[in-house]
């Protein structure tokens, strides 16, 4: 690669349509131009304790993520290197033991709810957007979203929501919103942010 990659942030609260709007960008622009890395994928290996006490960790925390080796491979991507993103279940709080290979490429495309809030992650990035949706749209789709895909129940996902999904919001997500360029609201359905979004994207790609 002749030039440094740009790094594109994309934050917002739990099931604010961040991925949905990084999934369009991917879209859009081109996922040859794009080295994708999901914050999500970098949760801790909880392995080492029994299901149980699995459940009961707070995994809104930014402690819950290891976004040191986040911000070791957007390094190691800046530098032309191909990076190992680990692949996690979310249904065991597990990683799995194979890794998918993410090449360099002109953007370096982030997401998740908490990467505006860690300033190492942070001070990375070139170009932050936030993803703004009203908390009861959020609490919706995070309950079809994870007893549909997640296969956890509906009584877990309100006890987790109101245990430590909305305090974490409050303290480390929403205050995060201010560091960011641009604010999207109402997720991955507003088409005219996402065309500017898009459009700016494909302006800094080299020819």
């Amino acid at each position: 690669m002749s030039s440094t990659p740009i790094v594109f942030g994309v934050a917002g609260g739990t099931a604010s349509g961040k991925t949905t709007v990084a999934r369009q960008i991917l879209d859009r622009v081109g996922a040859r131009h794009i080295a994708y890395l999901p914050h999500d994928a970098y949760y801790r290996d909880l392995s080492h304790l029994p299901m149980e006490q699995r459940a009961q960790q707070n995994v809104d925390h930014p402690d819950a993520l290891e976004s040191d080796l986040l911000a070791r491979h957007i390094r190691e991507l800046r530098q032309g290197r191909p990076v190992p993103l680990p692949v996690y279940d979310f249904a065991t709080y597990t990683r799995l033991p194979e890794t998918v290979t993410v090449e360099p490429a002109s953007v370096i495309l982030v997401d998740g709810i908490l990467i505006f809030a860690e300033p190492e992650l942070r001070g990375l990035m070139d170009i932050k957007v936030f993803v703004d949706t009203d908390a009861d749209i959020r609490l919706i789709r995070r309950i079809q979203r994870d007893t549909r895909e997640r296969g956890r129940t509906l009584s877990s996902v309100v006890f987790q929501y109101l245990d430590t999904v909305r305090p974490m919001d409050l303290e480390f997500v929403q205050p995060s919103r201010r560091y960011a360029d641009i604010i999207i609201p109402g997720g991955g359905q507003n088409r005219v942010a996402i065309e500017m979004v898009v459009s700016r994207l494909q302006a800094i790609l080299p020819a």
